[in-house]
């Protein structure tokens, strides 16, 4: 009887995706040789005009097949553990088309640390220097990339996801309102 042949376990995870500034980054981990594939999704997909179309999440498609691609994935016998985040509900609806073995899954550990790090270090080459910034995502880190943000405003709001709800609706009002009480603030002093 033939030996069945061992197929490879692939996590994918994201990070940025939901953060206010910069790129997005999807990684790719192959858990048998622990190598990991990085793909970056622009910020400018983010604008208000690409969200209404889910050109971001079109994007994370292309990134994820062409990572698969990269580790010569078999979809008869190789299995994908994948971030329940939203941004990939597309690509859950392609592997579920095209028969793609996958489970939703806690991404933890190696893939999260290397992907939340490509993000953070993105984000020290935009000019973050913030010793609060960590690859530790949530409320803290919206506040310090939202403090970056409002000190030089006008120079920056290129880097925003703009397309995002809250920041039409107030965090762009706000922002410029903190911005103009710094700008202010630092006039008396000099």
């Amino acid at each position: 009887m033939a030996k069945k042949a061992k197929g490879k376990i692939i996590e994918i995870d994201d990070a940025g995706t939901g953060d206010l500034i910069g790129n997005a980054f999807i990684g790719l981990h192959l858990l048998e040789t622990g190598d990991i594939i990085f793909r970056s999704v622009h910020v400018g997909l983010y604008n208000e005009e690409n969200l209404k179309e889910n050109r971001p999440k079109k994007e994370i498609i292309e990134l994820v097949k062409d990572g698969l691609e990269a580790f010569q994935f078999n979809k008869e016998i190789d299995k994908i553990l994948i971030c329940r985040g939203d941004c990939f509900d597309l690509v859950r609806h392609y592997f579920d088309a095209e028969g793609i073995k996958h489970e939703p899954a806690v991404v933890e550990g190696k893939l999260q640390d290397a992907v939340e790090g490509r993000y953070v270090n993105h984000l020290r080459k935009l000019g973050v220097k913030s010793r609060s910034l960590t690859i530790k995502s949530g409320a803290k880190r919206y506040f310090v990339l939202f403090d970056w943000l409002c000190r030089d405003f006008y120079n920056r709001e290129k880097y925003v996801k703009s397309g995002f709800k809250k920041w039409k609706t107030t965090n762009r009002a706000r922002a410029i309102e903190k911005y103009e009480y710094l700008m202010r603030k630092k006039k008396r002093a000099s």
